[in-house]
């Protein structure tokens, strides 16, 4: 008989484990990986940390189940004689392509030579774990249909390869059979040259680009995880590169005018108290009608009624923009009123 099951067990410690230990939320550059992904503005809230994404443990134990995954495909290649490099022997580290002044960038999981079919030709490696669905799919329509993220993920990385490499060998397994899928993939330049030209265009803007639709229930929208600040009435998270003062600048660093000083990447993720929102940031619910120099004056779109930003007695901060669930709520006088008696501020409790 099946012993009832505790509130504590020792399967949701393991889970817990992942989620306490996942790391860091937000990644330092634009990554090679999602580059290819459809929706220019999900691209630029992700280079500008909007969102803060936490996993479930069960979905990062998958995550790692296809880095693991990796070890296996490597063996394989070479118990057939493919000379398989992981690592760069020039660097004694992961394989690395960089570009748009250190902001865009990415790694691969390797480089081989010696495959059947075409053994003298050196090849951008490029490892990937499956569903059944998703396998059956890619063996039918081949990587660049199937899965163009990771069709476009190789052909920039065989581009800003030094030296550029010309063919890439896509792995692939099915998680649920095991079963195996080879495809080699050729250089296309003016892929890599206008993936390089997409990338350089996020990185240089100074607001969000475009979205793809305008319609919150589209699937894509629907499980982006920018759909709440971009669809909906969220204050995207406070940190530097929220800040309308902060700017990428070269060798992958950020400058911020207000302090005139390069921002550590380790400050950039707490930001500080005078955090400024960059105004289009807040376009879903409000537009800006006045500012000074600290200071933005908006216009709630849902009742026209005005509230200040900034840090002074009477505006409102960042944090309490990002707090305030109902944004109405920043205009009601009594709570405006409370702050400037009091000094206060507003707290998100949940």
């Amino acid at each position: 008989m099946k012993i009832p099951e505790s509130s504590q067990t020792t399967i949701k410690a393991i889970v817990q484990h992942y989620e306490d230990n996942q790391g860091d939320a937000f990644r330092a550059h634009l990554g090679g990986s999602i580059i290819g992904r459809p929706c220019d503005r999900a691209l630029w809230y992700t280079f500008h940390w909007c969102t803060e994404v936490k996993h479930s443990g069960q979905l990062l134990r998958l995550f790692q189940t296809g880095h693991l995954a990796e070890e296996r495909f490597v063996a394989d290649l070479r118990s057939i004689g493919i000379k398989v490099f992981e690592t760069d022997p020039a660097t004694g580290k992961q394989f690395r392509v960089s570009a748009c002044n250190g902001h865009f960038g990415g790694s691969f999981d390797g480089v081989g030579q010696g495959f059947i079919e075409a053994p003298k030709t050196w090849h951008l490696i490029e490892m990937k774990t499956h569903n059944e669905k998703s396998f059956n799919n890619l063996v039918k329509k081949g990587v660049q249909e199937a899965k163009p993220e990771h069709f476009i993920q190789m052909q920039v990385y065989m581009y800003l390869a030094n030296p550029q490499l010309t063919r890439a060998f896509y792995i692939a397994v099915n998680k649920n059979t095991d079963e195996l899928y080879g495809e080699r993939v050729r250089l296309d330049p003016v892929i890599g040259k206008a993936t390089l030209q997409k990338a350089e265009g996020i990185i240089a803007s100074d607001r969000p680009l475009c979205k793809i639709t305008e319609d919150p229930s589209w699937y894509l929208c629907k499980f982006c995880d920018h759909q709440a600040i971009c669809h909906g009435q969220e204050a995207p998270a406070v940190n530097c590169r929220t800040c309308m003062h902060s700017t990428p600048i070269e060798e992958g660093e950020w400058h911020c005018a207000r302090h005139d000083m390069d921002i550590p990447e380790s400050v950039q993720k707490s930001g500080c108290e005078l955090h400024l929102y960059n105004p289009y940031l807040l376009e879903q619910f409000a537009e800006p009608t006045d500012s000074g120099e600290y200071w933005i004056r908006y216009r709630l779109k849902s009742t026209g009624e005005e509230f200040v930003t900034g840090t002074d007695k009477g505006q409102f901060s960042s944090r309490e923009i990002q707090a305030v669930e109902d944004k109405r709520l920043l205009t009601d006088e009594k709570l405006a009123g409370l702050k400037t008696q009091f000094d206060g501020t507003i707290e998100n409790n949940q």
